[in-house]
Protein backbone atom coordinates (compact mmCIF):
# COMPACT_ATOMS: atom_id res chain seq x y z
CA UNK A 1 0.00 0.00 0.00
CA UNK A 2 1.42 3.37 -0.93
CA UNK A 3 2.12 6.02 1.66
CA UNK A 4 -0.31 8.38 -0.11
CA UNK A 5 -3.16 5.89 0.35
CA UNK A 6 -2.30 5.43 4.02
CA UNK A 7 -2.12 9.18 4.63
CA UNK A 8 -5.39 9.75 2.76
CA UNK A 9 -7.09 7.06 4.83
CA UNK A 10 -5.78 8.59 8.05
CA UNK A 11 -6.96 12.07 7.05
CA UNK A 12 -10.45 10.81 6.17
CA UNK A 13 -10.67 8.94 9.47
CA UNK A 14 -9.52 11.99 11.41
CA UNK A 15 -12.07 14.19 9.68
CA UNK A 16 -14.86 11.73 10.41
CA UNK A 17 -13.80 11.46 14.04
CA UNK A 18 -13.62 15.24 14.37
CA UNK A 19 -17.26 15.48 13.33
CA UNK A 20 -18.33 13.02 16.03
CA UNK A 21 -18.74 15.16 19.14
CA UNK A 22 -19.67 12.16 21.35
CA UNK A 23 -16.20 10.72 20.79
CA UNK A 24 -14.21 13.94 20.47
CA UNK A 25 -10.94 14.13 22.32
CA UNK A 26 -9.68 17.45 23.62
CA UNK A 27 -6.02 18.14 24.22
CA UNK A 28 -6.70 18.35 27.96
CA UNK A 29 -8.19 14.82 27.84
CA UNK A 30 -5.08 13.47 26.14
CA UNK A 31 -2.69 14.90 28.69
CA UNK A 32 -4.79 13.87 31.69
CA UNK A 33 -4.51 10.49 33.38
CA UNK A 34 -2.08 7.68 32.94
CA UNK A 35 0.10 7.16 29.85
CA UNK A 36 -2.06 4.27 28.57
CA UNK A 37 -5.14 6.48 28.62
CA UNK A 38 -3.30 9.24 26.76
CA UNK A 39 -2.12 6.80 24.09
CA UNK A 40 -5.61 5.30 23.77
CA UNK A 41 -7.23 8.73 23.43
CA UNK A 42 -4.76 9.88 20.80
CA UNK A 43 -4.43 6.66 18.79
CA UNK A 44 -7.49 4.46 19.28
CA UNK A 45 -10.59 6.62 19.69
CA UNK A 46 -10.92 7.27 15.96
CA UNK A 47 -12.12 3.70 15.46
CA UNK A 48 -12.91 2.35 18.94
CA UNK A 49 -14.34 5.54 20.49
CA UNK A 50 -13.67 6.96 23.96
CA UNK A 51 -15.63 4.17 25.63
CA UNK A 52 -14.35 1.38 23.39
CA UNK A 53 -17.62 0.64 21.62
CA UNK A 54 -17.75 2.99 18.60
CA UNK A 55 -17.12 0.28 15.99
CA UNK A 56 -15.89 2.64 13.26
CA UNK A 57 -14.44 0.87 10.21
CA UNK A 58 -15.22 -2.54 11.70
CA UNK A 59 -13.34 -1.92 14.96
CA UNK A 60 -14.18 -4.45 17.66
CA UNK A 61 -16.22 -3.48 20.72
CA UNK A 62 -13.57 -3.38 23.42
CA UNK A 63 -16.18 -3.33 26.19
CA UNK A 64 -17.21 -6.85 25.20
CA UNK A 65 -13.75 -8.33 24.58
CA UNK A 66 -12.91 -11.65 26.18
CA UNK A 67 -9.29 -11.59 25.01
CA UNK A 68 -6.51 -12.16 27.51
CA UNK A 69 -3.97 -9.43 28.18
CA UNK A 70 -1.40 -11.37 26.14
CA UNK A 71 -3.80 -11.65 23.18
CA UNK A 72 -4.50 -7.92 23.32
CA UNK A 73 -0.79 -7.11 23.41
CA UNK A 74 -0.27 -9.30 20.34
CA UNK A 75 -3.08 -7.57 18.42
CA UNK A 76 -1.91 -4.05 19.31
CA UNK A 77 1.66 -5.02 18.45
CA UNK A 78 1.04 -6.86 15.17
CA UNK A 79 -2.40 -5.63 14.10
CA UNK A 80 -5.26 -7.86 12.97
CA UNK A 81 -7.80 -7.59 10.17
CA UNK A 82 -8.25 -3.88 9.45
CA UNK A 83 -6.31 -2.78 12.53
CA UNK A 84 -2.80 -1.51 11.89
CA UNK A 85 0.26 -2.72 13.77
CA UNK A 86 1.62 -0.36 16.41
CA UNK A 87 4.93 -2.25 16.72
CA UNK A 88 6.93 0.55 15.08
CA UNK A 89 4.97 3.42 16.67
CA UNK A 90 4.85 2.38 20.33
CA UNK A 91 7.39 0.81 22.67
CA UNK A 92 6.65 -2.49 24.40
CA UNK A 93 6.00 -0.53 27.59
CA UNK A 94 3.56 1.83 25.85
CA UNK A 95 1.70 -1.09 24.28
CA UNK A 96 1.36 -2.63 27.75
CA UNK A 97 0.07 0.67 29.13
CA UNK A 98 -2.57 1.08 26.42
CA UNK A 99 -3.68 -2.54 26.90
CA UNK A 100 -4.00 -1.86 30.64
CA UNK A 101 -6.31 1.05 29.79
CA UNK A 102 -8.32 -1.03 27.30
CA UNK A 103 -8.92 -3.65 29.99
CA UNK A 104 -10.58 -0.96 32.15
CA UNK A 105 -13.22 -0.51 29.43
CA UNK A 106 -14.60 -4.04 29.85
CA UNK A 107 -18.19 -4.44 30.86
CA UNK A 108 -18.06 -8.25 30.58
CA UNK A 109 -17.67 -9.99 33.94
Amino acid sequence: MSINMVLTGCCVTLLMAACDTDNATSSSDITAGDPGTAIYLSSCTMCHGRDGNLGMSGAKDLTQSTLTQEEMVAIVTHGKGGMASFEKMLSTKEIGEVVDHIRTLHTVK
